[in-house]
């Protein structure tokens, strides 16, 4: 497979030259910087890529073009975007890049309510607490039927939990769930529950019906241009906040390839958004839509009986890493092109910890996951018959 590496680009902590340290060969990259709906021009899409190119690298994988609100909830303004997308679309495939990675999470990108939970090495990582999430939803963002939604231990305990927290813990737990709000304007808890309240009659359903849309509106482009479209998994793989879910386990990804057949319609397997689901099995789901797969996210997740997690060492955790790079690595064997993976967060540790790093994306806990990754790897290609 070909490891890879995601870089948020010129501001990045992390540098090219480390990436390449690393021993990445690839990075996974975005215009970050274009505000979201807006076409990315070709020019800044070559200019980014000979600056990876300079560094020696090659930028392999667009993660992600984002899908704009008003194509999630199919609104008045969807087809302007729409059109926008493809004409991006069309752009990268002239700067000979055909593999994009995107989400279709309503409202939020990703939701931790800890960024920095103590591990026993001293090491920090991200989690997920349901009892924080409840306390914020209910006595933070306080919105309406929010307590017919947790078991009633959850919200007993969020309102203790939110009695003895501090300002500055409760002020911290907002801007870390506002956090995986993906705009480039800033995000008020009354424009969250705006952006939530637009899905309240959409539903389940009607997002399927809008992914569905969105991947018809894209497939001549793709098809003609080249492109293949990967969709990552919900995170947190259930539904939060009254948000509706569509990719979330199995079910959902059959659903996602049986209704839109076509080979440009692929799936980024996130092992530790996929991880993360109590009835999520992983290796089972990699054999399922294992044809579907064309980019990886290889992370680790630990779990309790309620459904709180932290992201683990990328070896040690819930998901049987042994066994999903072992259906990796078969897969690729069969394919006449290499699939990208990188190793996805890693906890901040070492003199990281001293720094400031984007949550989830400080260098050395990459690191560490990127070699053990490519250990592994390189054991099964050697054994495997």
């Amino acid at each position: 497979m070909i490891q890879s590496w995601r870089w948020f680009g010129p501001n990045d902590p992390v540098s090219l030259q480390d990436i390449r340290q690393a021993g990445a060969t690839a990075v996974i990259s975005a215009l970050h910087h274009i505000p979201h709906g807006e076409i990315w021009p070709l020019e800044e899409i070559l200019s980014r890529k000979r600056v990876i190119e300079d560094a020696g690298l090659r930028w392999l994988v667009v993660e992600s073009v984002p899908v704009h609100e008003a194509i999630k909830t199919r609104s008045a303004a969807c087809e302007n975007y729409l059109e926008n997308y493809r004409k991006t679309l069309i752009h990268l495939a002239q700067a000979g890049i055909g593999l994009v990675c995107y989400n279709f999470m309503p409202v939020l990108d990703w939701t931790r309510t800890n960024l920095s939970i103590s591990l026993p090495s001293g090491a920090k990582a991200l989690g997920f607490d349901w009892t924080d999430l409840a306390a914020f939803d209910l006595f933070s963002l306080k919105r309406p039927g929010a307590s017919a939604e947790y078991p009633a231990e959850i919200s007993e305990n969020a309102g203790l939990r939110w009695s003895e927290m501090s300002d500055e813990r409760k002020q911290e737990l907002s801007d870390i769930v506002l956090m995986g709000v993906p705009t480039e304007k800033s995000m008020t808890l009354e424009t969250l529950s705006e952006s939530i309240s637009r899905y309240q009659t959409l539903g389940k359903a009607g997002l399927r019906e809008n992914l569905v849309y969105f991947l018809r509106s894209v497939q001549a482009t793709c098809q003609q241009h080249g492109i293949t479209l990967t969709i990552h998994p919900d995170d947190p793989p259930y539904a939060i906040l009254g948000l509706p879910r569509i990719a979330s386990n199995l079910e959902d990804l059959t659903f996602i390839s049986e209704s839109v057949p076509e080979a440009f319609n692929g799936i980024c397997l996130c092992t530790g958004s996929l991880g993360a689901g109590k009835e999520n099995n992983v290796p089972e789901i990699i054999r399922a839509v294992a044809d579907r797969i064309h980019f990886v996210h290889l992370r680790n997740v630990r779990k309790d009986a309620t459904g709180n997690f932290h992201e683990s060492d990328h070896l040690d955790g819930d998901v049987d890493m042994y066994e999903v790079v072992k259906l990796l690595v078969e897969i690729n064997r069969g394919r006449g092109t290499a699939i990208p993976f990188r190793p996805d967060h890693g906890h901040q540790m070492l003199d990281d910890l001293q720094k400031n790093t984007i949550p989830g994306y400080s260098g050395i806990g990459r690191l560490k996951g990127l070699a053990e990754l490519r250990g592994l790897e390189m054991a099964l290609e050697r054994s495997l018959p």
